[in-house]
C-alpha cells in the first residue's frame, strides 16, 4: 500500500500510535477478506461488502494522513 510513501509508513508506525493502529487494522480487514474469499472463512456476500467498505474507509483516512505531511 502506496510504496511512495514506505519510508513515512515505517516512521509513523513507529512514532504515531493512532496512525499505527489504523494500518494494523487496515492490514487485518485486508486479510480477513482474503480469508473469507479463500474460504477460511465463511460470511455472507452482505458482510464481504462492509468489510471491504470499512477497509477502504480506512486506506483513505491513512493517505490523508500521509498527504497532510507531505504537505507540511
Amino acid at each position: 500500500m502506496f510504496p511512495e510513501y514506505r519510508d513515512q509508513i515505517s516512521k509513523l508506525k513507529i512514532a504515531d500510535a493512532h496512525f499505527a493502529k489504523l494500518f494494523h487494522a487496515h492490514n487485518d480487514l485486508d486479510q480477513r477478506i482474503k480469508n473469507i474469499e479463500a474460504g477460511v472463512e465463511r460470511a455472507d456476500a452482505l458482510t464481504v461488502e462492509g468489510l471491504k467498505k470499512e477497509k477502504l474507509r480506512r486506506k483513505d483516512e491513512i493517505y490523508a494522513i500521509l498527504q497532510r505531511l507531505a504537505a507540511a
